[in-house]
């Protein structure tokens, strides 16, 4: 694995959070086989998942009055918080299976956090590395082209008041993870260990990459900004907006909410669905396919989608389930 890094170490702090984003993405249209790792460090900014609804996951009136950036990411997955005491790390490669490359990485970090003397175990079902049993690191991924990318955040420290009032999980995701707050769930690698930050930092580097580099340069950077740019627009912030805010959380699969849109006669136009569910590619494509023009009826949505294997586009979920979830958003 090869550690990607800027020209100037220290530009791996405090840069628009778009702009990592980017980067990773730069790094996966490289041609080659290497994968690539780096981390990098935010002012506080919260980052929601590529489905979810902004206003319903996050307290935006807090973040405005707290200086927290909200972004929206292209990976699906929850909601997280990132400050300058919190380590958000990137994983490049070229392994197109995303579910394997997934369980992996979050295998490969947890098994670098024992190697530093930390109670550290990988819960694939949770997507999140733990130590002690809670979480210190939340994982997402998406696929492009012939490239899967990892990315995550791992809690040296963080502002926990601002992580708290910043982002607004609901109740029945909270039920699911058996906790009754956000605080009440995580825990920091400074809780258990004495290194400091920079230490730690290296001690992850050398673990993962050895002594092997890339070092961009200023022509990199200036195409990565490029690339950052349609981050920062309002249309792909508020992209997802749920209206109802209805829906259900599935065991294994995460929080979904379909909405259903109509045309003037009555019938499907098609089908969004926000939450913080992963998808494994875009599955709204096929849904609008599969269901425009069909009467928004149980029975006939059920028929519309028959044999189509709705987990081949959401990790974990069947699709005699998402007919359900489809019917009882049309119901309500």
């Amino acid at each position: 694995m090869i550690y990607a890094q800027l020209p100037t170490e220290g530009d791996h702090i405090g840069r628009p959070l778009p702009f990592y984003l980017a980067m990773e993405e730069w790094l996966a249209r490289r041609e080659g086989p290497d994968s690539y790792f780096f981390m990098w460090q935010v002012d506080p900014t919260v980052i929601c998942g590529r489905h979810q609804d902004v206003e319903l996951e996050t307290d935006l009136d807090f973040c405005h009055s707290h200086d927290i950036r909200v972004v929206r990411r292209k990976s699906g997955g929850g909601c997280v918080y990132a400050d300058r005491n919190n380590i958000m790390m990137s994983y490049i490669t070229p392994s197109a299976d995303v579910m394997t490359t997934f369980g992996e990485y979050t295998s490969g970090v947890a098994s670098m956090l024992r190697s530093l003397g930390l109670d550290a175990t990988a819960d694939t079902s949770r997507n999140d590395v733990l130590i002690g049993g809670r979480k210190v690191s939340g994982n997402a991924f998406y696929h492009l082209p012939g490239r899967s990318i990892v990315h995550g955040t791992m809690l040296y420290d963080t502002d926990r008041a601002m992580m708290a009032g910043a982002i607004t999980p609901s109740r029945a995701k909270m039920l699911s993870k058996g906790v009754k707050s956000v605080e009440s769930r995580i825990t920091t690698v400074k809780e258990h260990s004495t290194i400091g930050i920079e230490a730690f930092k290296r001690a992850v580097r050398e673990s993962l990459c050895g002594g092997h580099t890339l070092t961009l340069t200023d022509a990199d950077i200036e195409e990565i900004e490029r690339m950052a740019e349609e981050y920062f627009a309002d249309s792909w912030l508020y992209r997802r907006r749920s209206r109802s805010g209805s829906g259900r959380r599935i065991e294994g699969v995460g929080e979904i909410r379909p909405r259903i849109i109509t045309g003037s006669d009555g019938l499907i136009e098609r089908v969004e669905l926000s939450g913080d569910f992963f998808a494994i590619t875009d599955p709204e494509t096929e849904l609008k396919e599969r269901l425009k023009g069909v009467a928004p009826e149980r029975a006939t949505i059920a028929t519309a989608i028959e044999g189509w294997d709705a987990s081949q586009y959401v990790a974990g979920l069947t699709t005699e389930v998402l007919a359900t979830l489809i019917s009882e958003a049309i119901q309500k």
